[in-house]
């Protein structure tokens, strides 16, 4: 048999090893972890995507419009051409409000890093009532 200070330093060098193995472990772990969420920077290119969303909707709503009042009154190239022009109008009426929209959260935003008070918005809200 083995003497007892044999299998006791054999089981303190284990120990020893299996604590240094779960630092290393624990290290690898930690550096692995994602950091905290950041805000995402894709913002512009949503910003993008709904415009163009808003501008096609509008133009397929008023082809449809057109196609099928066309379509009921026998009108056939007028009603069609009339409602996609509407439809176009609509779109970028649509689309000019969303970068107002933005350009306003933008504006308050950087009034706020500055220290400032929020710009006075009544002039754009003002414009948008007489359209």
């Amino acid at each position: 048999m083995t003497e007892p200070d044999g299998d006791q330093t054999e089981e303190q060098r284990r120990a020893e090893k299996m604590a240094q193995l779960e630092a290393r472990i624990a290290a690898a772990k930690k550096s692995r972890e994602p950091g905290p969420r950041k805000e995402d920077h894709h913002s512009q290119a949503q910003l993008a995507w709904r415009m163009v969303i808003e501008l096609v909707a509008g133009l397929g709503i008023g082809f449809g419009m057109g196609y099928g009042l066309d379509s009921l009154f026998g009108t056939m190239p007028f009603l069609l051409v009339l409602f996609t022009f509407l439809g176009l109008a609509a779109g970028i009426r649509t689309m000019m409000r969303s970068a107002e929209e933005v350009q306003l959260k933008q504006v308050s935003a950087e009034a706020e890093a500055d220290g400032n008070t929020a710009p006075d918005t009544r002039d754009i809200a003002d414009d948008d009532d007489r359209s």
